[in-house]
């Protein structure tokens, strides 16, 4: 697998869109702290780490819905393995005039754009969603 990130990304987006309630990834540090901004923002119910069929460690996502529909619309990947995206603090883009986030990976670690402005930091641009 060459991209983690991009990889978890659409299998929540697959499973909002079959309706699911939880989905299960594979389990990295990163992605960990990917969906804590997730939670954080309030895009997902929750997730548990546990061990999966295969022994390997394993993420289960709780997904969430409002009226039937994903709290999820909309994910995108911005920083692809094959070209990585650098902003600086000034720089990191707003989603739909602020009803989204960015997640971005700075040196203090992965946080929402709202979180790094704040902190004055730039870094990569993992990914948008709204």
């Amino acid at each position: 697998m060459n991209d983690p990130i991009g990889d978890m990304l659409t299998r929540i987006r697959n499973a909002g869109m079959r309706g699911k309630s939880t989905v299960m990834v594979p389990a990295s540090k990163m992605r960990v702290r990917v969906l804590d901004v997730l939670a954080g923002e309030g895009y997902i119910r929750g997730y548990e780490e546990m061990t999966g069929a295969n022994g390997h460690p394993a993420i289960e996502i709780s997904l969430k819905y409002f009226e039937g529909t994903p709290a999820i619309r909309e994910m995108k990947r911005v920083s692809k393995p094959g070209r990585r995206v650098y902003m600086g603090v000034k720089d990191i883009p707003t989603v739909r005039q602020g009803l989204g986030v960015s997640i971005v990976s700075t040196p203090k670690g992965v946080m929402s754009d709202a979180n790094a402005r704040a902190a004055n930091v730039g870094g990569e641009v993992l990914c948008t969603v709204f």
